[in-house]
C-alpha cells in the first residue's frame, strides 16, 4: 500500500493538512514573524472546541439523527453556577468543579429523558433543552461579574515551554478517549450501534443504556468546557457557549467522523479545531471584511468536509 493510498483512506488526516496549509499561508503573508505565536494561540483556543467536540463525536457516532444541540447552553450554565459558587475563592475550587459537573449530569439526564421517555427526536429534544438550560442560567447568573479563582485562571492560561498547559492536558485526554472509543466495550458498542442498531441489539448490546451514557458524557464535557473557559476568559458570561454550537459539529465532521454513524476518529477533532481557528486567523490577517470572511469560511469548510468525507457510510 502506497503512502498516498494510505492517506486517502484516512479521512481525518485532511483536517491536519488543511490546518497546515492555512497556517503556512498566514505565516508567509506576515513574513514568517509571529508564525509560532499563531500556532500557540490556536492551541489555546482550539482546546475548548476539542473538549466539546469529543462529546459531540460520541453522540453523532451512535447513528443518524443523534446530535447534541444543548452544548452551548450547558457551557454557559456550568460556568455561571461554578463562578457564583466559588466567588473567586481558591478554597471553593473543588466544590465549584463538582457543581459544574453536576450541571452537566442534570442536563445529560434531562436530554435522555426527553429522547427516551417522551420519544422526542434528539435534535428537537436537545434544542428544547438548550432553551430551558439557558433560561435557567440567565435567571441564576443575572448580572454575574465574578472573576475566577486565581488558581483556576493560572491553570487555564499557564504555559510550559511556550505550549499551553491546558492544551497538553486535553491532548492526553484525547488519547485516553481514543482508547475508550477503540479498545473498550463502551466505545465498541457506540460504533456498533452507529453501524447497525438492530444488529447491535441482537448481539446483546444494551442500546438504550449506551445512548444514555453517551448523552451524559457529552453534557459532562460541555460542563467541563464551561468551567475551564470561565477560568481562561476571566469569568463566565451567558453567551460564552454560543460559538460552540456549529463548531462542535463541524470539527466532528471535518475530523473524519461519519454523520451516518458507526465511524469516528478522535485525533481528527484536534486537526479540525486547529483548522477552523487558523482559517479565521488567516482571513483576519488578510484583512477580509466580516461578511466576506463568513462566506469564505463557510465555503472552505464545505470544501474540506467534501474532501474528507470520501468514505462510504457504514451499512
Amino acid at each position: 500500500m502506497t503512502s498516498l493510498t494510505w492517506i486517502s483512506q484516512k479521512a481525518w488526516i485532511w483536517s491536519f493538512v488543511g490546518a497546515f496549509v492555512v497556517w503556512l499561508a498566514t505565516a508567509l503573508y506576515i513574513g514568517g514573524a509571529g508564525g509560532t505565536a499563531v500556532i500557540t494561540t490556536a492551541l489555546s483556543f482550539a482546546t475548548f472546541t476539542v473538549i466539546v467536540g469529543i462529546g459531540q463525536m460520541f453522540v453523532i457516532t451512535t447513528g443518524p439523527g443523534n446530535v447534541d444541540l444543548s452544548i452551548p447552553a450547558t457551557i454557559s450554565f456550568s460556568g455561571a453556577v461554578a463562578m457564583k459558587i466559588m466567588d473567586g475563592s481558591n478554597a471553593m475550587l473543588p466544590i465549584g468543579f463538582a457543581a459544574s459537573m453536576a450541571c452537566g449530569l442534570v442536563v445529560g439526564l434531562f436530554n435522555y429523558i426527553l429522547i427516551r421517555i417522551l420519544r422526542i427526536p434528539p435534535i428537537i429534544a436537545t434544542l428544547s433543552s438548550s432553551f430551558l438550560v439557558l433560561s435557567t442560567a440567565i435567571a441564576y447568573g443575572r448580572g454575574l461579574k465574578i472573576k475566577p479563582p486565581p488558581l483556576l485562571a493560572e491553570f487555564a492560561t499557564a504555559r510550559l515551554l511556550g505550549i499551553p498547559v491546558l492544551a497538553i492536558v486535553i491532548i492526553l485526554f484525547a488519547v485516553v478517549m481514543s482508547v475508550v472509543l477503540n479498545r473498550t466495550m463502551y466505545g465498541r458498542s457506540v460504533l456498533a450501534i452507529g453501524q447497525n442498531q438492530r444488529a447491535a441489539w441482537l448481539a446483546g448490546i444494551n442500546v438504550e443504556r449506551i445512548r444514555f451514557y453517551t448523552y451524559v458524557l457529552s453534557a459532562l464535557l460541555a460542563a467541563l468546557c464551561g468551567f475551564l473557559l470561565s477560568g481562561f476568559s476571566g469569568g463566565a458570561s451567558l453567551n460564552m457557549g454560543q460559538e460552540y454550537l456549529l463548531a462542535s459539529i463541524a470539527v466532528v465532521v471535518i475530523g473524519g467522523t461519519s454523520v451516518a454513524g458507526g465511524k469516528a476518529n478522535v485525533p481528527g477533532i484536534w486537526g479540525a479545531a486547529m483548522f477552523m481557528f487558523l482559517l479565521v486567523t488567516m482571513l483576519n490577517t488578510f484583512g477580509v471584511s466580516a461578511g466576506i470572511r463568513l462566506i469564505l469560511t463557510g465555503l472552505i469548510i464545505v470544501a474540506v468536509i467534501t474532501i474528507a468525507g470520501g468514505d462510504k457510510p457504514p451499512r
